[in-house]
């Protein structure tokens, strides 16, 4: 019973969706953080000075040592705040390029919520109430009516 039911499930695209989502997300995220590292931290490193953000930490430990990498193989508490400034950046963009997706999305979706609806009554030519667009005969005044034509082409 439970299987057949998320087959079911799985069948309607929810899961595959979902998988895809992931998928195209992780992809995403690697990118990002190229461009972050790659491209546009080394500029910025530049400009302030020719700064390694991904070098930048803290020693916690009494001996001192020239980079990260020598700090970590000698097994020294370190606090990466270079790596934590990346990893920000890293954020900071995906969450800015989800947003504007987002944004997109919903303005779409408000155009189409602004379609008017077809109606779904109109007014007794007699009486001026207002009545099922279907109907031939006013409930109120009990006037006799043409039936409705359609204007679709």
């Amino acid at each position: 019973m439970v299987f057949k039911e998320f087959r079911e499930f799985a069948v309607k695209g929810n899961i595959i969706d979902l998988a895809i989502g992931v998928v195209v997300g992780a992809a995403f995220g690697k990118i990002v953080t190229s461009f972050t590292n790659d491209i546009l931290m080394p500029p910025i490193g530049l400009l302030l000075g020719k700064v390694d953000f991904s070098n930048l930490f803290l020693n916690l430990s009494s001996t001192s040592y020239a980079t990260l990498t020598e700090a970590k193989n000698a097994g020294a508490p370190t606090l990466n705040y270079g790596l934590f400034l990346n990893n920000v950046l890293d954020f900071l963009i995906i969450s800015f390029s989800i947003f504007l997706v987002v944004r997109q999305l919903n303005k779409l979706k408000r155009k189409k919520e602004e379609l008017p609806a077809d109606p779904t009554t109109k007014e007794c030519p007699h009486c001026i109430e207002q009545i099922p667009i279907q109907a031939t005969k006013c409930k109120y005044c009990t006037s006799s009516l043409e039936p409705q034509t359609s204007t679709e082409p």
